[in-house]
């Protein structure tokens, strides 16, 4: 968008001459006007993180529910809330949705109108004055959100626009762009992550939270895995864990998830959340209303797909009571209430007081935690070797190990340990916005099968490997094709 409307400033006039009029309005700042300043760019790349933890309309956020009922609900983990009276989200549980889904198209809507904004400051930002080390930087934590936001695109629907400046001119018809082909996008995102790679390698204070080089890095190995490039991915996820970034996996696997540990030593890259700013907070609706009551009989929150996700945890793997919970102590009563079935509690903030507030969660979103690292690279050595190392051994049994369950025994066949990588991934991020994605980079009819698993994905099809483009979408844009099978 090359306009910024503010419509609570009059508009004005001045007088150039007696005889000339020079209106200049004030109910709207071009781009031209607006990027003029050190602070404007700071304020273009702020906005640019927002559109990760905030909707313009008030909506759920990508990154606060959205993205979730996506990969989570559209996944073999997840179904939709029983009270949820959105068909819309109900037909994402049950894999029956159409390509008219309300879910889907703000999925959509939400990513573009991020990559908008990321645009709209890679391309304004050089032209300010000032400081030049600031100046970069700021570009390309920008670049880092655009390509986190195309590589969700590409993996979600594939060929998408590839739209990389905001549109010149107001004729609606030239906003209407064909597909790209997602090598076109994913050499897109490739680029923009190597320019991201020269980001500072920590930030502290109010900067905390921010990307880093670190972050680029690891994203650039989650692509290059996510395309099976693994001689590519190999010195990404080195150059994570040998490269003094200082990462680690917390020592108790609850502290990943806590307000007092955010942005912590396993927190490659986060969406910063926050609870108690007013006007300005950023809700986190993950686990939002899980405690409008505590009479068992009334559960608004999403849930297990079936009781077969809480059974592939050991009785004695700590991230089994992280990531549920089946009773519950009210304060307002002193009694301890049993849920019955268990229900996700990953994403509860218990610092909030009542727990009714969740949509006030501060906690934030991992979008890659160093746990993740850990497993790519026992995938990647276990893929470009054959047949799993001892050092794929050593970072799968490392995450393992904090969960307190007993370590791989070496002698698994390349297949096997595969498998057990998936599994470990599945039990490690729950709820992490990575089970869809793991499940359809499998390729094949792996995501298929996995969901005529459950008894819910009544409606599971070997096109639910990728997502229907929105049909409001083409109805707008006729240059855009739908995806096979939709």
């Amino acid at each position: 968008m090359k306009r910024l409307f503010i419509s609570s400033i009059a508009a004005g006039v001045l007088f150039a001459s007696c005889n000339k009029l020079v209106e200049e309005p004030k109910s709207l700042i071009t781009s031209s006007q607006f990027y003029k300043t050190q602070a404007d760019a700071v304020a273009a790349v702020n906005a640019v993180y927002s559109t990760l933890n905030t909707d313009a309309a008030a909506d759920f956020p990508i990154y606060g529910r959205n993205l979730n009922l996506l990969t989570g609900n559209g996944s073999d983990d997840q179904v939709y809330s029983p009270s949820n009276t959105n068909p819309d989200v109900r037909a994402l549980g049950t894999t029956t949705y159409v390509s008219a889904n309300d879910r889907v198209k703000k999925n959509w809507q939400q990513h573009y109108f991020g990559l908008s904004r990321a645009n709209v400051a890679i391309d304004n930002i050089p032209n300010i004055t000032m400081d030049t080390a600031l100046q970069q930087r700021l570009i390309r934590e920008a670049k880092f959100i655009r390509a986190l936001l195309y590589f969700n695109v590409v993996r979600l629907w594939g060929d998408a626009p590839l739209i990389l400046h905001d549109p010149a001119s107001i004729d609606v018809n030239a906003t209407k762009v064909p597909r790209a082909p997602k090598e076109d996008i994913y050499a897109q995102i490739i680029s923009d992550l190597t320019d991201a790679t020269i980001l500072p390698k920590f930030f502290t204070g109010a900067d905390k939270g921010r990307a880093t080089s670190g972050a680029a890095h690891a994203l650039l190995a989650k692509v290059y895995v996510t395309r099976k490039e693994w001689s590519k991915a190999l010195p990404e996820l080195n150059e994570v864990m040998n490269n003094g970034y200082g990462y680690a996996l917390f020592d108790n696997y609850y502290d990943a998830f806590q307000k007092t540990t955010k942005n912590g030593k396993e927190h490659i890259f986060s969406v910063q959340f926050e609870s108690n700013l007013g006007a300005k907070n950023s809700q986190q609706y993950l686990s939002s209303a899980v405690f409008n009551s505590f009479n068992p009989a009334v559960y608004p929150g999403d849930g297990p797909a079936d009781s077969s996700l809480y059974l592939i945890f050991d009785a004695n793997d700590t991230r089994r009571a992280v990531t549920f919970f089946t009773t519950q102590f009210n304060p307002a009563t002193g009694q301890t209430v049993n849920f019955g079935a268990p229900r996700f509690n990953k994403f509860i903030d218990y610092s909030v007081s009542p727990l009714t507030a969740q949509p006030l969660s501060a906690l934030n979103f991992p979008v890659i935690r160093y746990a993740d690292i850990l497993l790519l690279y026992a995938e990647t050595l276990n893929e470009i070797n054959g047949a799993p190392t001892s050092e794929a051994y050593t970072a799968i049994n490392a995450v393992r190990t904090r969960a307190h369950i007993n370590n791989l025994t070496e002698g698994l066949s390349q297949a096997d340990f595969r498998d057990s990588v998936f599994l470990e991934r599945r039990k490690e991020f729950i709820q992490e916005g990575m089970r869809w994605f793991d499940l359809s980079r499998r390729g094949g009819t792996y995501l298929y099968d996995a969901l005529k698993k459950i008894p819910a994905k009544t409606g599971a099809a070997v096109k639910d490997t990728l997502y229907p483009i929105p049909l409001s979408e083409i109805t707008l844009n006729p240059l855009l094709t739908q995806n096979a099978g939709w």
